[in-house]
């Protein structure tokens, strides 16, 4: 158990280390701290919370920085958001301003704007998929046996593939396999349209062709290309400055994470239920992030479900500010995509 002096020593180690970047000693501290005491009991205190393995020494300085430990209880324990500077929040709501032809586009330029607010990198999640319904299916002729599929969901996003068909399928009996979609299946979610695919579509269509297997090929590639879930990440390069020449190759796997949707969806997988959450590096779901936080926030729009935001960045980020901004952030974008969808309809 913490005394008072000994929380607040280590609240201010934490925050005067993520100021600087420079390991902490006595008198620094001293001259920082709100309350006069002598350097001993300053050094005592350091002592005691050393002990306990919350903050540690460098090997370059007689200071001390936060450990894995210290971070996690000061999150749990001590962590006080910063109210968001009403600047802030005015950048925020302009860097939303703008016309947006599909939800994706809102969800894809957050990204880029989360990462410029904070100068870390960001990922962004639009709401779940499952909310989604067919709205209409075609396909354009592009000569020869070239087409292409067209996919429109009900949030207005637009799904596109160019195929090839084989010689098996007819042009009358694609179009009645096109009409008999639109007929039974617009309206329906996206994810039971896809698990109908694989029971009633299949006898539905060979009442219309006599084989349906090539059109079922070219309707589920830009059915399942809707209704993966699409992951926006925004600063890449900015995850260079937190790895050493030494460590090329953590950069490279770290890199390849943000590249692959099941690595993000594993990294970003929620392991609470809270709005939002802070993983340290040893909480994460690669070797190759220990020296990272993760801070992930949810976000809600309306009946739509929920979406998510993310900041991946170095442990000694500024908890607090950062905090404050995704919080500021996350309520603005909801809205924004709250509006988005009441304009649909």
């Amino acid at each position: 158990m913490l005394t008072k002096r000994e929380l607040l020593v280590l609240t201010e180690i934490i925050k005067l280390y993520t100021d600087s970047g420079q390991p902490v000693g006595s008198k620094t501290l001293l001259n920082s701290l709100p309350m006069h005491v002598s350097s001993a009991t300053i050094r005592n205190d350091m002592a005691a919370l050393e002990d306990q393995g919350l903050i540690m020494k460098t090997h370059s300085s007689s200071g001390r920085v936060p450990s894995p430990a210290g971070y996690r209880y000061y999150l749990d324990n001590l962590l006080q958001p910063v109210t968001v500077a009403p600047a802030d929040i005015e950048r925020i709501e302009k860097s939303f301003d703008g016309s947006y032809n599909k939800m994706d586009d809102i969800i894809a330029q957050s990204a880029q704007m989360l990462s410029q607010l904070t100068s870390y990198t960001a990922i962004t999640l639009g709401p779940e998929v499952h909310s989604l319904t067919l709205e209409g299916f075609r396909l354009v002729p592009l000569g020869g046996r070239q087409v292409m599929a067209i996919l429109v969901a009900s949030d207005g996003s637009v799904e596109n593939q160019l195929f090839t068909l084989p010689p098996s399928i007819d042009s009358g009996e694609l179009e009645k396999a096109i009409r008999l979609v639109n007929d039974q299946l617009v309206g329906m979610p996206l994810t039971e349209v896809a698990d109908k695919l694989h029971s009633d579509v299949p006898a539905m269509l060979m009442q219309y062709m006599s084989t349906p297997d090539g059109f079922l090929n070219v309707f589920g590639d830009v059915l399942k290309q809707a209704v993966t879930e699409h992951f926006y990440v925004g600063g890449r390069l900015n995850l260079m400055d937190y790895f050493s020449p030494d460590n090329k190759d953590e950069l490279k796997r770290v890199l390849h994470i943000m590249d692959e949707k099941d690595a993000l969806n594993q990294l970003l997988a929620p392991s609470e239920e809270r709005p939002i959450s802070v993983r340290l590096g040893s909480e994460l779901s690669d070797d190759s992030l220990r020296n990272l936080s993760l801070i992930t926030a949810k976000y809600s729009v309306a009946d739509y479900g929920q979406g998510m935001i993310a900041i991946l960045g170095p442990t000694s980020m500024p908890y607090s500010k950062i905090i404050g901004l995704l919080d500021a952030f996350r309520g603005e974008m909801a809205k924004r995509l709250t509006d988005y969808y009441k304009d649909l309809h």
